[in-house]
């Protein structure tokens, strides 16, 4: 389904008693994870209830449904989606999981961290994009435990920088606005993947929009891999310090591809 969000969703469902299972998992996504759980819970025998905003792209709904999801409509707020996901708990007696904020989310996005670091163990650096922080999180751990002193470097919009603001107050920030070409990095951070990221995040750097595209455009052109802008903020914040990592080992997570082919931005 062309993200990372695939691997958190598959462990989250996995990690369920069998009793939990057959009444299945519901989520609030107009994102990655909505396909990305839709898709896991379809391939383990689960049903899941996706909660989407009635305003989310008719290309994210009918890939949903694509994938085998069921979708329950609600007004454009957080307040509706939580409403209506819990709903879903009351009567279906379904387990919510949460895109971001969930241990055994957290635990799947860290394989890819895992896998990186095992094909190249003597990695310096390892660059991810931030947006609700589950994936930072998740790379956070494996570098701990399967790196050899890779420190974690984030990235993210300047238009969308809670994380960045969040690390520099200690407590957990939202923004007020999120206008940003890196539509799946708007999320703000969640109360379980921020302590970790706190512990295990070296740095968060703030890229512009004209830097995300032009990292977005490096990676068509010169590595041939479909990649969309949040997951091109990884290389942006890299591009952007490049002076400081020279002659270091670099690893970044190309975190998806989930692009609308007729508004490239470049």
């Amino acid at each position: 389904m062309g993200a990372f969000k695939m691997r958190g969703a598959t462990n989250a469902i996995m990690q369920l008693p069998e009793d939990h299972k057959s009444k299945g998992v519901v989520t609030h996504s107009s994102g990655n994870f909505a396909q990305a759980l839709s898709l896991a819970a379809q391939s383990l025998g689960v049903r899941a209830y996706i909660v989407m905003p009635k305003t989310a792209p008719q290309v994210k709904k009918n890939a949903v449904k694509d994938y085998g999801g069921l979708i329950i409509e609600c007004e454009p707020t957080l307040e509706a989606r939580e409403l209506a996901a819990e709903k879903v708990v009351q009567t279906k007696g379904a387990t919510f999981i949460h895109p971001s904020n969930d241990l055994n989310v957290i635990l799947g996005q860290a394989t890819a961290g895992k896998e990186l670091l095992e094909d190249y163990p003597h990695l310096d650096y390892l660059f991810t994009p931030v947006g609700g922080g589950g994936l930072i999180a998740g790379t956070a751990i494996a570098s701990k435990h399967f790196g050899k002193g890779c420190k974690v470097i984030g990235g993210e919009p300047m238009e969308a920088d809670d994380a960045y603001r969040s690390l520099e107050s200690g407590q957990i920030e939202s923004n007020n606005s999120t206008n940003t070409i890196a539509d799946g990095l708007k999320t703000q951070l969640g109360s379980i993947n921020f302590p970790i990221i706190q512990q295990g995040v070296e740095q968060i750097i703030r890229v512009e929009e004209t830097e995300i595209i032009h990292a977005m455009k490096l990676i068509w052109e010169r590595m041939k891999i479909i990649c969309e802008p949040s997951s091109a903020v990884a290389l942006a914040s890299l591009l952007k310090k490049k002076s400081n990592y020279k002659d270091q080992n670099i690893g970044i997570i190309i975190s998806g591809g989930n692009v609308d082919l007729s508004e490239l931005p470049f």
